[in-house]
């Protein structure tokens, strides 16, 4: 294999580039993600991010934490901040969407990186309101959605938050 005749000849292999499964970039330096594991992060590193935004509650495991102190990433946990639990129909709240969007708003956040645990749901809802307040049909935002939501059966009340979701609430 390459590998072995690498290593006789003592030339290093090149770092395997293995992006996150929902890995999806949403434009010029605002990328969208599953929660990272050890396997993705010589891909993540050559993005150059400046930013994560954590979407959701769950604490980034210890690996993920060291990769971006060593990377000098700064992570973002918004999930933490304004996750309640839910006694409605919503996905998330719309604190959080709020809050996001104003990161993703701000560049001097770029690049960025929005994850959650499945790379679909706050994920989702969070770039399906970012293209709601960049005028994006209605139809056009759901055909992204499901892009990334196919293996969902919960994408119907993403939709549905995308839809009544209120641009106004957001600070530009």
């Amino acid at each position: 294999s390459s590998f072995t005749l690498a290593c006789v000849l003592g030339m290093q292999q090149a770092p395997q580039l293995c992006p996150p499964a929902a890995f999806g970039i949403v434009e010029a330096g605002l990328f969208r993600s599953n929660s990272l594991v050890p396997l993705n992060f010589p891909f993540v590193k050559i993005l150059g991010l400046k930013t994560m935004i954590q979407l959701s509650p769950e604490v980034p495991t210890k690996a993920v934490s060291t990769f971006l102190a060593e990377n000098h990433i700064r992570l973002v946990h918004l999930g933490l901040k304004v996750w309640k639990p839910d006694t409605s129909w919503r996905p998330v709240t719309d604190e959080l969407i709020k809050e996001a969007l104003e990161y993703v708003f701000d560049r001097n956040n770029y690049p960025c990186m929005v994850t959650c645990p499945s790379g679909v749901h706050q994920s989702g809802v969070l770039v399906g309101c970012l293209r709601k307040m960049q005028h994006w049909s209605l139809t056009s935002i759901i055909v992204e959605e499901r892009s990334f939501a196919y293996l969902s059966n919960t994408h119907y009340v993403n939709e549905q938050f995308i839809e009544l979701f209120d641009p106004d609430l957001v600070n530009l």
